[in-house]
């Protein structure tokens, strides 16, 4: 909990900091900062190499620095990564990185959300039903399509903080806990 509420700070500062430099520049550090959460993603020994404390300040920001360099990010981002590694918070970067997302989505009036689907949807289904929801709830979603078999049928929607269960698994669930009730 500690570390969220850090990493709400940093991103914070760092869209305060974007502000001044108007909407196009925030949108550039949200591409900094993807680019390389993706990394990190693909990198796992990068990753545990920010969480080594035996490595020092001065390496980290090094390896940081070479990887920065390659993603050939804003001054800005480099300088605010080098500061990340300086205060020893480089193992908050993705809890950093998805606040400032949320702040940015704010910022344009987007809502992100997850559509769970027992099988794969095609790409009108998946327009189609964005286009639903964007309708219903009059704001711009990105929504993001993900399958999981185990739903057995139905969808899992869920949009920023509403969670939609209408799968098969959770009304089997129900039926269950009737039966055993007696009902």
């Amino acid at each position: 909990m500690n570390g969220d509420i850090v990493a709400q700070r940093y991103a914070k500062a760092l869209f305060a900091l974007g502000q001044q430099e108007g909407m196009a520049k925030l949108e550039q550090y949200g591409e900094n900062l993807s680019a390389l959460e993706g990394v990190l993603e693909d990198s796992p020994e990068l990753v545990r190499l920010f969480h080594i404390p035996v490595i020092s300040v001065a390496e980290k920001q090094k390896v940081l620095s070479q990887v920065l360099d390659k993603l050939d990010v804003d001054p800005m981002i480099k300088n605010f990564c080098s500061l990340l590694a300086e205060k020893e918070r480089l193992p908050l970067f993705e809890e950093i990185a998805e606040a400032f997302g949320k702040l940015l989505d704010e910022a344009w009036g987007v809502v992100r959300g997850k559509l769970l689907t027992a099988v794969s949807l095609s790409k009108e289904q998946q327009a189609g039903i964005l286009a639903r929801l964007e309708k219903q709830t009059s704001k711009q979603i990105a929504l993001k399509f993900e399958v999981d078999p185990s739903i057995l049928g139905g969808v899992v929607l869920q949009v920023g903080d509403n969670v939609l269960d209408a799968s098969l698994r959770a009304q089997l669930a129900i039926l269950r806990d009737i039966i055993k009730r007696g009902e």
